[in-house]
């Protein structure tokens, strides 16, 4: 079991959102007309790092699984649930998410509905193999859907991995002139900072391609049924690329509970043909990414944020050393 310094959240108690009965008048109103008439809402969810409204809502037309926003005052997490809205609908049949049943906007608030999970989990935190092994094999069955974008996802307009930016946080911190001020956690290595810049710096050739990615394929975006089946949620960021992007950080978190990583990469089917530095360079991309996220101020709209790429960095960065057998 790696040594991992950065405490780890919660991941189901991570949001603060309100209550049903904190929702306005009009906006319960508006989804019990969706529900067919009175509805029992369930516990808010607490996973995530938005504070929109997110319950499951059950009524007359069956559960729901139901998020609203004041569009007014959030207007990033509107605009997020508008994208989800299309991108799920452009979802091939064959991809294991949740569908998306309504979306209305009334008086500055915009409420979003999807097909609850029946008797939905998020995977156990620490990983169990079982849990772990049916994420697997439910990312492959969503990588294969999603090996080509589809005329409906090539109509939404989905943009290459990286596009707009730069995965280069360690070359900045490596040869940024002037130095920048980012206060890194103290067991990061500055003797190998040269050599994450250089690693990094491959990252964007590495995974090329076409695929269309979730693009943040957290434990905490899957779900598992009742009946074993699991759902990958949250499709909010998909873009294109390699589709074992995906897979990179969702196995760093399970190198962190003392799973084989390097292993359950090399048979996973998305990873077919793909080399040591090839992940090695995603793993330097992500680490630096994370780590000089989570040293930034804290975030108002999230206090767990920098938290949690904390934590992702680190996850990233001591599989990575471990596979090049540095020490950190």
């Amino acid at each position: 079991m790696p040594k991992i310094l950065t405490p780890r959240l919660q991941y189901d108690s991570t949001a603060a959102r309100p209550r049903w009965s904190q929702l306005p008048q009009h906006v319960r109103d508006l989804i019990e007309r969706h529900l067919g008439g009175a509805v029992h809402a369930e516990e808010s969810a607490g996973g995530g790092f938005t504070s929109g409204y997110a319950a499951v809502v059950e009524g007359t037309h069956g559960s729901q699984f139901v998020k609203a926003v004041d569009a007014r005052t959030n207007t990033v997490v509107a605009e997020c649930y508008r994208r989800e809205a299309l991108i799920n609908e452009a979802l091939p049949s064959a991809v294991p998410a949740p569908r998306i049943r309504w979306l209305d906007e009334q008086e500055g608030w915009l409420v979003i509905a999807f097909d609850a999970v029946e008797g939905g989990r998020m995977p156990g935190a620490p990983w169990t193999t079982d849990d772990l092994n049916l994420t697997l094999a439910t990312y492959a069955v969503t990588a294969e859907a999603l090996a080509e974008p589809s005329e409906q996802l090539q109509q939404v307009g989905l943009r290459p991995v990286g596009d707009g930016g730069d995965f280069d946080d360690w070359r900045t911190v490596a040869f940024g002139t002037p130095s920048p001020k980012v206060s890194l956690p103290d067991w990061v290595p500055c003797d190998k900072l040269e050599a994450l810049a250089e690693l990094e710096s491959s990252w964007r050739p590495a995974v090329a391609g076409n695929a269309v990615l979730h693009h943040d394929l957290r434990q905490d975006n899957v779900l598992i049924d009742a009946h074993g089946t699991g759902w990958i949620c949250d499709w909010n960021w998909p873009c294109l690329g390699a589709n074992w992007f995906d897979l990179v950080l969702l196995l760093a978190t399970a190198y962190a509970d003392g799973h084989d990583a390097t292993a359950l990469f090399q048979t996973h089917p998305t990873a077919r043909g793909v080399n040591g530095e090839q992940l090695d360079a995603v793993l330097a991309a992500l680490s630096g990414f994370f780590l000089v996220s989570g040293a930034q101020p804290p975030a108002d709209w999230s206090p767990y944020i920098r938290q949690h790429q904390t934590w992702c960095g680190e996850v990233t960065l001591r599989w990575l050393a471990d596979r090049r057998r540095w020490r950190l």
